[in-house]
């Protein structure tokens, strides 16, 4: 789809996308849980399946909202690896352990890729066949005139600001565009694996894998969702729904105004897209040249820094799902969703509540509960530089519930957090948490320094 092709239809489409009266919650058939399809177990041969797989990691975004230049994928999140370093690892372990050819394809934006490739170097001799292609790039438009800001094609000076990657849902058509779908194809690659680069749960999993593989021809699921159940911390993610007999990808920014506490309740959508999605190359090379991908239009306004009201138009990977047939969900773990997004995130994939195995992330054994603690930490921690610096290593978190850090807060070595903590510095203060110290179910409030002598 053409940057004209979406303005065009974003002039024709009025009001919300959806009629609210037609939606319903999906048919249980649908929506499986996970363990039904772990509980079909792996064939000898599952490396046949592996070999027809490809691995595709949405790679556009910058670490700007974690106060880092260039692309996030590379900053560092566990011992020394960035999020790429990890990707590679995991994919490499696959191919070895399986003896199996899954390549790792790169979607990057021109925000990026030149950095990206530079970094592609350091992969050389590992097992692991690369692969990038560019998502397209997209003028910005003037809210009041509708028209384009960019006064030519370039992306430097003036016109630094006037250009924009639409949203991963621009996938299909570089894909093919770049010439990599083909490729694929030719390779004998049957489904990619797509997920966000930030994703740290994301790895390939092998029995949904099997399940794409061992449907009838005639009966094949082309497109699967990974879902998980919404905490309140989710309410913002999209959901799948029934709409007039297909399962749609429903997003917050289509809900008309009057339902979106419905939109948000626990009760009534329990599920949430955790963007980990399976789907069919050769399904994309026909609905791509039958151009029948009808994906919704996401309206992101944005102020530019000197004050300019802008549109951009975007679309999601995942509203895609109402095209393909047989398709379906998924209801996996909470764990296979791990994103980093914050300071707070890092805080958890640092600590001792994972363990770091082939690239991979697991919760820690020694945890009892499964679930992760609830971090918040203030704006003194929002970069990664700043909040480095602030630890003098990472506490440990193992039976923590709760943390909450506000204000000029510094961590000394070998202090561990239980239960649930809370840490305000007010305005002027500051407070030292001493090394070793041990705080459960504590406020912790007002000035502590701790010198040296």
């Amino acid at each position: 789809m053409t940057s004209f092709k979406l303005f065009h239809r974003f002039l024709q489409v009025k009001g919300p996308s959806v009629d609210w009266a037609k939606i319903s919650r999906p048919p249980e058939e649908l929506i499986q849980p996970y363990d039904r399809i772990k509980a079909r177990g792996l064939p000898d041969n599952i490396a046949v399946s592996l070999n027809k797989l490809a691995v595709v990691k949405l790679n556009g975004g910058l670490g700007t909202s974690m106060g880092c230049k260039g692309p996030k994928s590379l900053i560092s999140v566990r011992n020394e690896n960035t999020f790429l370093d990890l990707t590679v690892k995991q994919i490499e372990h696959l191919n070895k352990t399986f003896n199996a050819d899954v390549p790792l394809v790169l979607m990057n934006s021109f925000n990026t890729d030149e950095d990206t490739k530079k970094i592609l170097q350091k992969y050389k001799h590992h097992q692991v066949k690369i692969h990038t292609f560019n998502q397209s790039r997209y003028p910005r438009i003037n809210k009041e005139s509708l028209l384009p800001i960019a006064k030519s094609m370039g992306t430097s000076g003036e016109n630094a600001e006037a250009w924009y990657p639409p949203g991963h849902g621009d996938i299909y058509a570089s894909f093919q565009n770049s010439g990599l779908l083909d490729k694929l194809i030719a390779e004998g690659k049957e489904y990619i694996f797509v997920s966000n680069i930030d994703n740290l749960g994301a790895t390939v999993d092998l029995f949904i894998l099997n399940h794409l593989m061992s449907q009838p021809a005639d009966k094949r699921c082309e497109f699967i969702m990974e879902v998980t159940d919404k905490t309140r911390a989710d309410v913002k993610g999209g959901t799948l729904i029934q709409y007039e007999d297909r399962l749609r990808l429903l997003e917050i920014a289509q809900v008309p105004k009057a339902h979106v506490d419905e939109f948000k309740s626990v009760t009534k959508f329990k599920i949430f897209n955790t963007n980990n999605l399976w789907i069919s190359l050769p399904a994309i090379k026909r609905l791509q040249e039958k151009n029948s991908m009808d994906l919704e239009i996401i309206v992101n306004p944005k102020t530019l820094d000197g004050g300019l009201n802008v549109i951009q138009l975007e679309t999601a990977v995942g509203a895609a799902i109402k095209s393909f047939n047989n398709a379906m969900g998924v209801n996996v773990p909470r764990s296979r969703f791990l994103p980093v997004k914050t300071s707070s995130d890092l805080l958890l994939v640092m600590s001792n509540l994972y363990t770091l195995d082939a690239g991979s992330l697991t919760m820690s054994k020694k945890r009892e509960f499964p679930t992760t603690p609830h971090v918040k930490l203030g704006s003194s921690f929002t970069k990664v530089q700043e909040f480095l610096a602030r630890f003098e290593n990472i506490p440990d978190m193992l039976e923590l519930d709760h943390l909450t850090v506000s204000g000029d807060v510094t961590f000394g070595k070998n202090v561990s957090l239980k239960g649930t903590v809370i840490i305000i510095a007010n305005h002027g203060d500051r407070i030292d948490i001493p090394a070793g110290a041990m705080l459960e179910n504590k406020i912790v409030s007002g000035n502590l320094r701790i010198l040296d002598h």
